[in-house]
């Protein structure tokens, strides 16, 4: 490689030596001196002793004072240089001695960063190269060979490092949690993704706002018009891969460039990929400049003919990875160089990677396509992938993380995207289990988000976090969650979370007054992924159940558990919340407090109905099908709690369409098992004597007695046989289509009189308005099977409690 005059300067002459005489990708660690900031030699604040009411107090500020001069200054800025290459860097964040390890290329580039006083080699690190097939290696050669004419040998080493660096660079993945990077071939599941006429529906926010109400998530999922990446990029010359962060874009451009290398696109072009964010600290954005220092790492002959007669003859493929990852205050050259090198060599092919809400005003003569959520089989893939050394396949992790998955209704629904089933995999592959818990998964999959894919991500950390701790944040967005689930908001205008962040800032002592609110929120947004702006100016969590459990961990940590219940227990929407509130709350009762408030909120709707009787009985007849299931039940000798059997009896005489919500209330439980089995017969039975024609009505009702006989009893005085032997009489008196109307009203009367009768029921006990039911369901069994969900979901609830719950329930108090 060859040196500038600068970076021989800083180069002690071993380092010079090797740099000049190693390939782009050895791997070298080396001892870089950072200069000395002037801001420490003459700080424009000298503290004093007198300051301050003790000696340590005035050590600690002015070791403070020295930090927060090295952080803004020019050991900070270089520091901050560095990290953006791919270097990994062992040191203080203020240290001017820093020992980093890297490839020759990024050891090289650090050496022209103004900062940078000196460096010295400390040893070679040794390598494995990546092993290249003969066969690309002649394809490419020729491919070279069509742009300029040479000797053969030459372009054939020449095309050899331009693979082995595109292999080393963009090959390989280090996904989050893996010791060690590994192929990305061996690792990668087709992406699909959505042609221009799908997305339409989501440039405006009434569109999105649909989707993202009934999906949890962003895309529409039209599986009959998805695409798969690559022949996308094989129709389009001119493309625009869409995405929130995470969803696999920068992974589908990589892939496209190996495709490219081997020849198998359709186009036969030489891939050139940039990573845009690397231009955020530089003075100026020149993309042909960029070009042709990628060919000039390779030794490429007669270089800048090369790349005039390759631009020239549309010979190449050039990718450019996420313009979201472009600071603000240069993304405006970088769009409009771009557009300059589009402009003046279109006969090439162009692949450009950004976040949804940039394509509306970036790059319109480009064909737009948005990633599309991982469908079952892409899941699948991803984990059997993931999954896939010697060991795991010995194990069968990957089936047995897929059955885990399958079980696990929280962590099935994060799985849409490879970012959080990525996530999904990392926990599982810890602890050969996903949590039960959702509240638990969640919050991993934060600490994620929050920290390790930034870690990961190598983004220029902002100023901002020097104080804006992630536990801040997490508070932080934890209101917006709330505040905008409350208002039913699931989308936010730019302004509205800049409000928002500014107020919680300024309340609270603990971070910088002056942070500034737009900055935090650029930060957020681009570098974690949790808030995603999906139009110009509008935002929204990236998934809905992260809102969902954010406004969960607010509440709890905030003391709302009883305003919450009182105010939302019956709402469908706050489901998942109340769920995810159960597997957040701990200390010694865990959920009680949860489980008592809901319980309360189904007792005063059950006290409202005391007053409450528009057919002049002596009682609302929900009350009395209570109390009839109650004393009816009392001396069964089924093998039963006193609640199920409670459960079963009022299914008996409610055979409406909330006999399965009944059901399912304890489907879920071994103790009720038997009741579940109970419910279905008795309820079709009823139901079906109006649903069917009488033959099949009445066989129903033998069915279910034959059902009720085998099962243990829970009417203890109820004769089966006798009853079975009426619905047999009965079936012989069944009239004909000839028959009046009056005549058939009769008939149905006989057949549903004797089977309540049988119970001991009439059927002006029963008949209950489909207002009522729905009324009835919403207020006392939805909040009752909710309890089931959450007392599932809780890390814990007392014996004392839940069987002080189960004593109550289903009764009139």
């Amino acid at each position: 490689m060859q040196l500038t005059t600068e970076q021989k300067a800083k180069a002690d002459p071993l380092l010079q030596e090797i740099l000049a005489d190693s390939s782009s990708d050895e791997m070298l660690q080396v001892v870089i001196v950072l200069n000395e900031d002037q801001a420490i030699l003459s700080p424009a604040e000298t503290l004093k002793p007198s300051q301050f009411s003790s000696r340590v107090e005035y050590r600690q500020a002015l070791i403070e004072q020295r930090n927060k001069q090295l952080e803004t200054g020019t050991v900070g800025q270089t520091i901050t240089e560095l990290n953006n290459l791919d270097l990994v860097i062992h040191g203080g964040k203020v240290s001017r001695f820093l020992v980093v390890e890297g490839t020759a290329k990024e050891i090289l580039k650090s050496l022209s960063f103004s900062g940078v006083k000196s460096a010295t080699l400390d040893k070679i690190i040794r390598i494995e190269p990546t092993p290249i097939e003969p066969k690309i290696i002649e394809y490419f050669s020729n491919l070279i060979l069509e742009i300029i004419p040479g000797d053969k040998d030459k372009i054939f080493q020449v095309a050899r490092q331009y693979i082995s660096n595109y292999y080393k660079s963009y090959g390989k993945l280090k996904v989050l949690g893996m010791r060690n990077p590994t192929q990305l071939e061996d690792i990668y599941t087709t992406v699909k993704v959505l042609p221009e006429n799908l997305i339409k529906q989501l440039r405006n926010e009434d569109g999105i706002k649909d989707i993202f109400k009934k999906r949890k998530g962003f895309y529409v999922d039209k599986e009959e018009e998805k695409l798969i990446g690559r022949d996308v990029a094989n129709q389009y010359k001119f493309l625009t891969v869409l995405g929130a962060p995470g969803s696999g874009k920068s992974t589908l451009l990589r892939k496209v460039g190996l495709d490219s290398l081997k020849g198998n696109l359709h186009n036969k072009c030489i891939p050139i990929f940039i990573e845009l964010k690397q231009f955020n600290n530089l003075p100026e954005i020149d993309l042909l400049t960029t070009i042709k220092t990628i060919f000039r790492d390779c030794d490429f002959p007669d270089l800048n003919n090369f790349v005039e007669e390759g631009l020239k003859q549309g010979k190449f493929i050039i990718l450019l990875d996420g313009l979201d990852e472009v600071s603000n205050k240069v993304v405006g050259s970088v769009v409009e160089e771009t557009r300059k090198l589009v402009k003046n060599n279109d006969k090439n092919r162009f692949i450009i990677s950004c976040r949804t809400a940039a394509y509306q005003h970036q790059f319109k003569q480009f064909n737009s396509v948005i990633i599309a959520d991982f469908d079952d089989l892409q899941i699948q893939d991803f984990i059997s992938n993931w999954f896939s050394s010697e060991t795991d396949q010995r194990a069968e992790t990957d089936q047995k993380c897929l059955r885990a998955l399958e079980e696990n209704p929280g962590a099935k629904e994060l799985a849409k995207t490879p970012l959080l089933l990525t996530f999904i995999c990392l926990v599982y592959d810890k602890s050969q289990t996903l949590p039960k818990n959702r509240s638990e998964l969640y919050k991993r999959a934060l600490e994620i988000l929050l920290e390790e894919w930034w870690g990961e991500k190598k983004l220029e950390r902002d100023p901002i976090y020097k104080d804006f701790t992630t536990k801040s944040e997490i508070m932080l967005l934890s209101e917006i969650a709330y505040e905008g689930f409350v208002k039913d908001k699931l989308f936010f205008k730019t302004q509205e979370l800049i409000n928002k962040i500014r107020t919680f800032l300024s309340r609270n002592l603990n971070t910088f007054q002056d942070l500034d609110g737009g900055a935090v929120l650029n930060a957020i947004a681009i570098q974690q992924g949790i808030l995603v702006e999906r139009l110009d100016n509008i935002y929204s969590f990236s998934h809905l159940t992260l809102q969902e459990y954010l406004t969960a961990k607010y509440i709890v940590d905030n003391g709302l558990i009883a305003e919450t219940v009182n105010s939302h227990v019956t709402d469908t929407r706050w489901k998942e919340v109340f769920i995810l509130i159960a597997g957040l709350m701990g200390g010694k009762t865990g959920a009680d407090e949860l489980l008592l408030g809901m319980e309360n909120q189904a007792l005063i709707y059950l006290n409202s109905l005391k007053n409450k009787n528009p057919f002049s009985l002596r009682e609302h007849r929900f009350i009395m099908l209570l109390e009839w299931a109650e004393s009816t039940t009392q001396h069964s000798t089924a093998d039963l709690t006193p609640v199920a059997k409670r459960v079963l009896a009022k299914a008996v005489a409610n055979a409406y369409a909330n006999v399965n919500a009944y059901g399912n209330i304890y489907a879920n439980a071994k103790a009720y098992t038997n009741a579940y089995a109970y419910i279905h017969p008795y309820g079709n039975a009823y139901a079906n004597a109006y649903a069917y024609p009488y033959p099949y009505a009445i066989q129903n009702f033998i069915t279910t007695i034959d059902n009720m006989e085998a099962a243990s009893p829970l009417f203890s005085n109820l004769n089966l046989q006798k009853l079975r032997g009426k619905m047999e009489k009965i079936k012989t008196k069944i009239p004909n289509n000839t028959e009046s109307r009056l005549v058939h009203k009769r008939f149905a009367n006989q057949l549903l009189e004797t089977w309540l009768n049988a119970f001991e029921l009439t059927l002006d006990m029963i008949n209950l308005s489909s207002n009522e039911l729905r009324e009835i369901d919403q207020n006392y069994f939805y909040v009752y099977n909710l309890m089931l969900n959450c007392k599932g979901a809780a890390e814990l609830v007392t014996n004392e409690t839940w069987a002080a719950i189960e004593e109550r329930m289903y009764r009139v108090p």
